[in-house]
């Protein structure tokens, strides 16, 4: 399976594909403040880079439980000095995480490849830019789920949705990845029923990515450990979800995550080639 982007850029994903975080933010969960300077955020992507992540996610707010939004001014000020320099500076596909599309407008225009939407693509603006800039797209589950409905099948239905819309306005398959969207209106159970249901939820036809990275179903599992205690049980969550049915892993700890995915693609029979 390909997964094509904008710019003519496209990944294989004949192995497990690692997406690394870049919060360019004063509150994320779990580096917030860490890459506000502009040397500290291109450094780091390109040190996630040589660890061997093959795409880099960078994002201008929290999406944390109980994060204060910013406006998409305010969010493009954090990103439009940093994504033109790590365009500049480093070849692997470079995602957005916004949800404005004002913000993935310029970020696509700046050199971004994928947008990846926490809500959705529930805004229409956002699925005319996606469209005009053939950007690849993470479509994520963002409806809260009532606890006793099935996760698997609600996020399903969703997706389906959500593709078909995207199908009307020329968006195929070859550039829409689903994201389950652990973390976002689910309660615990229903989190680790979707980490061990990828496929399932998600079907067969479009890539499907796995975004678990040191969140609170790995701290609730692991007896409520902070955030940057979380990277053995992040590891051991993106493994199972690798198994069934992820193609891709969205991850703060890139060298932990690239050697869990090659050990994991060996066990698969996976492929090692790059796209």
């Amino acid at each position: 399976m390909i997964w094509q982007m904008a710019h003519g850029k496209h990944l294989d994903l004949n192995r497990t594909i690692v997406m690394g975080i870049l919060n360019v933010t004063p509150d994320s969960f779990s580096d917030g403040g860490q890459y506000i300077e502009r040397e500290q955020a291109v450094l780091h992507a390109l040190e996630m880079e040589a660890q061997g992540a093959d795409i880099i996610d960078i994002g201008g707010q929290s999406t944390r439980p109980g994060h204060t939004p910013v406006s998409a001014e305010e969010e493009w000020s954090r990103l439009r000095g940093i994504i033109p320099l790590i365009r500049e500076k480093c070849s692997l596909p470079i995602s957005v995480d916004t949800y404005y599309p004002l913000v993935a407008e310029n970020a696509l225009s700046a050199g971004a490849d994928i947008i990846n939407d926490v809500s959705g693509f529930g805004n229409p603006d956002m699925l005319t830019v996606a469209a005009r800039h053939n950007a690849g797209c993470v479509l994520m589950h963002s409806e809260n789920i009532e606890e006793e409905q099935d996760a698997p099948t609600r996020v399903r239905d969703f997706l389906m949705r959500r593709r078909e819309e995207m199908h009307s306005i020329g968006i195929l398959n070859d550039r829409i990845c689903f994201d389950v969207g652990i973390g976002f209106g689910k309660t615990n159970e229903q989190n680790l029923r979707l980490i061990a249901s990828m496929r399932e939820a998600c079907g067969s036809e479009n890539p499907i990515l796995a975004g678990v990275s040191r969140k609170r179903v790995i701290g609730n599992s692991c007896g409520n450990i902070s955030a940057g205690e979380r990277d053995f049980g992040t590891v051991a969550a993106h493994t199972i979800a690798v198994f069934c049915g992820a193609d891709i892993i969205r991850v703060h700890n890139v060298p932990a995550a690239v050697q869990a995915a090659r050990v994991t693609d060996a066990v698969m029979g996976r492929g090692h080639s790059n796209g």
